[in-house]
């Protein structure tokens, strides 16, 4: 199989100004762009957190979007942590 298939899972924190801006809203319309599973919320620290799913080239897309975030973010640190898919999503929800 090649590598850009296979299934890879990303856990992100998200560090900024990156509550407020539509960060989760644009993430789910950017993950259901890619067929990329799992979900973002809010955390109460401020930061966002997320977690990808899906075709390996996907996730790293993902995980490079949320460098930039939306246009109103101001994305000072990402962190990532890459896992095992689990295959546990049917979608991609924004959590509260």
């Amino acid at each position: 199989m090649a590598e850009a298939t296979e299934t890879a899972r990303a856990e992100v924190v998200i560090s900024g100004r990156v509550q407020g801006v539509f960060f989760r809203a644009r993430t789910r319309e950017r993950a259901r762009e890619l067929d990329v599973t799992g979900w973002v919320r809010n955390r109460p620290d401020g930061r966002v957190e997320a977690v990808f799913e899906g075709p390996q080239d996907a996730v790293r897309r993902m995980v490079s979007w949320c460098r930039r975030g939306p246009r109103m973010a101001q994305v000072e640190d990402v962190t990532v942590d890459w896992r095992g898919p689990t295959g546990e999503f049917a979608g991609f929800s924004v959590r509260y």
